[in-house]
């Protein structure tokens, strides 16, 4: 495919790799051969930018050899055979390599790119200890800046650029800007690479030996991690791989790619095949991540803004507007961790922030009872087994839930039926209000056609049902010393598709307010899987789960037999919530959002699914249809619903990918309009054929 949408750079990505060499022990020139090898590969794979291990030029383990003159030359030698060999390749290459100046060894990262020595950057934190003796051979880079050196070669080569303050940066594609920083440099309490993504880099990169130890590896992981969370940054680390001197230590090859803390992808250890392990940075995130978090721009300005201190050497790397496809794995469900333990972990956390959160507001309403209508619906059903546990814990009777079954003149008999199974396994206080007599009642008053005996469905149909339902529960709440509980979901209130002044957006306390449709869908089968509840519970939560999701608002059509269906009038919900994570948490364009949307969803083989979704509900999204329902999500949400979410009841934030209130993450004005995000989808999506 070769239309721009289709391009990584045009979707402001890059394409990094961390490159695992074969080592030896000071053999410069096949040092060299191995790094030239991977360049290449990496060239084939579209690589922008490759970072090496330390020394990887030179060897790391030499020990005293490293003041050997013939090995310094052998050095020069060699980073001259990769930058001849650079020129026709694409990458970015940062290669590692001591280098001696003004009567000093440096431990140096140098950046190569097509023939060209962009500048080389000294190790700052030079470890002596244990079994670390750096001092002995190397002088430290911290304090130097604004210099040169002369790497020698043709007459006219000019001196390059040397010291701590570099940054790499592509000119035409001004999202490409890179620092780097060797091995120590980043388990010292103040990383070089801190003041790099402050002063403008998106991709710190550390060229690191580190030889392996017990436990290393996690080590070294949680630093990349923390690090890329903390700076805002990718992270690329490249460790030293099997063919070091092995005389009193051992190697790895160890090769991460975070991003704002998540680990995108990681090498093979103890490999002896070369290996680049390659992973697509999303830089647009990145830049989103920096702007909204005005903790990085004071933390900026608290250091002096570095970006007044560093020199950006620039580099024309030229745009690639082919399709490449991606190398990152793109959750499609992005509330929900993909990992069986990680997803327990959030589980076991959204679950326990509701309970505590309505467990506190019923303790500061000094309610006797709460009120909740229970459809046999999912959010109704979550908001229930939410609030049977809050009584536990708080110490008080299930009987204090007062569960009003309210059916309408289109609910089915299995949502009635699991309703009321649900709220006598819960052993709570269930009653029934038939609400049809009332609705008959008020259409006729409003002189609406249903009153007078037409088959008329419509909106003001649908809602006076949706109303009376709420009516009764605050009514009820009055009586009984109670709050009602709120049903309504994120993903409802994302979309508007919620009736206003009606229970799934106003209560007294939206419980579920926090938490996507699919979230919820997922912390039901937690429920199940872990009993939380008894087996008759399970059972039913299980029944309900396997329901199509329904307003059972306006009765089965006549000749089908077919009941509303939620998710044909609005869309599925794994897009819409895929739609409102990257809308919400990180503002991301309506294009880009559905370029990720078509990598995870495009074929049943694009992304791992969680190990507990049903295999009979695993789909698959064609460009057309994202594209269509993207359109739609970004009329409701920024043009039709905002302003039921700026009247939203207090509810608990749950997800860190985001929340509607008008109090927390989301603030927005309730007379805006999509034409903007609209104009921006159909300008950078291909035309419909």
């Amino acid at each position: 495919m070769t239309h721009p949408f289709f391009s990584l750079h045009r979707q402001r990505m890059i394409r990094v790799a961390a490159a695992t060499p074969p080592a030896s022990v000071g053999d410069v020139p096949a040092n060299a051969a191995a790094t030239i090898a991977l360049a290449r590969e990496a060239d084939t794979r579209g690589v922008d930018l490759v970072v090496f291990p330390e020394l990887n030029l030179t060897s790391y383990a030499i020990d005293d050899l490293h003041l050997q003159s013939a090995q310094q030359a052998a050095t020069r030698a060699a980073i001259d055979s990769v930058r001849a060999a650079s020129v026709d390749l694409k990458p970015l290459l940062l290669v590692g390599a001591a280098i001696a100046r003004n009567g000093r060894l440096y431990n140096c990262a140098l950046a190569i790119h097509r023939g060209r020595i962009l500048g080389v950057v000294p190790k700052t934190f030079l470890p002596n200890y244990r079994e670390y003796y750096e001092k002995r051979w190397f002088a430290s880079g911290a304090g130097l800046t604004g210099l040169t050196i002369d790497l020698g070669g043709e007459p006219e080569r000019e001196p390059v650029p040397f010291g701590t303050d570099l940054l790499f940066a592509a000119s035409d594609l001004p999202f490409f800007t890179v620092h780097a920083e060797i091995c120590e440099d980043y388990w010292a309490p103040t990383p070089p690479s801190t003041m790099g993504a402050l002063a403008g880099a998106l991709v710190c990169c550390n060229l690191s030996a580190s030889n392996i130890v017990i436990g290393k590896a996690r080590e070294r992981t949680m630093l990349a991690a923390a690090q890329s969370a903390r700076a805002a940054c990718a992270y690329v680390y490249a460790a030293a791989g099997i063919g070091e001197s092995t005389t009193d230590v051992a190697w790895d090859g160890q090769g991460l790619i975070h991003e704002l803390g998540e680990l995108i992808a990681e090498s093979t250890r103890f490999s002896r095949t070369p290996e680049l392990v390659v992973a697509d940075i999303d830089a647009e995130r990145l830049l989103q991540e920096r702007a909204r978090t005005g903790t990085f721009n004071d933390a900026a300005a608290v250091a002096g803004h570095p970006e007044l201190r560093f020199r950006r050497i620039g580099f024309v790397h030229g745009e690639d507007l082919a399709d490449r496809g991606l190398e990152r794995s793109i959750r499609r469900f992005p509330f929900v961790p993909n990992d069986p333990a990680k997803r327990d972990a959030d589980c076991y956390e959204a679950f326990n922030i509701q309970v505590e959160g309505l467990a506190k507001r019923l303790e500061a309403a000094r309610a006797d009872t709460l009120v909740i209508g229970v459809s046999g619906g999912l959010d109704s059903t979550h908001a229930l087994i939410v609030a049977a546990k809050a009584m536990d814990r708080l110490g008080r009777p299930r009987s204090s839930i007062l569960g009003f079954t309210m059916p309408g003149f289109a609910t089915g008999e299995g949502s009635k039926a699991n309703a009321w199974a649900l709220m006598r396994a819960l052993g709570i206080a269930a009653d029934e209000i038939d609400i049809r007599p009332a609705a008959r009642q008020m259409l006729a008053d409003m002189d609406h056609p249903f009153g007078r005996g037409e088959p008329v469905y419509d909106v003001t149909f649908e809602n006076v049902q949706a109303g009376l339902r709420t009516d009764y529960l605050f009514r009820l709440a009055n009586q009984r010393g109670g709050i009602v509980l709120g049903t309504g979901d994120l993903s409802e209130l994302a979309l508007g598709w919620c009736t206003y002044g009606v229970g799934d957006q106003m209560s007294h306390y939206a419980v579920n307010a926090g938490v996507p449709k699919t979230l919820i869908q997922f912390l039901i089968r937690w429920c199940i899987r872990t009993d939380q509840y008894d087996a008759e519970t399970n059972h039913i939560l299980a029944a309900i789960l396997a329901q199509e999701i329904s307003p059972e608002l306006v009765p089965a059509d006549a000749d089908t037999g077919a009941m509303q269906s939620t998710e044909s009038m609005i869309g599925p919900y794994a897009l819409n919530d895929f739609f409102a994570h990257y809308v919400l948490r990180h503002g991301l364009a309506p294009s880009k959002i559905a370029f990720l949307c078509w990598h995870a969803w495009r074929d049943l083989e694009a992304g791992r699914w969680p190990e507990d979704f049903p295999a009979d509900a695993r789909v698959a999204y064609d460009l057309p249809v994202i594209r269509h329902w993207l359109e739609s999500f970004c009329r409701r949400f920024f043009q039709t619903s905002q302003f039921k979410r700026s009247a939203l009841p207090n509810g608990p934030k749950v997800s860190a990918g985001g929340a509607v209130s008008p109090r927390g993450d989301w603030r927005a004005p309730s007379d805006g309009t999509a034409r903007v995000w609209l104009e921006e989808l159909t300008a950078n999506l291909p035309q419909p054929s």
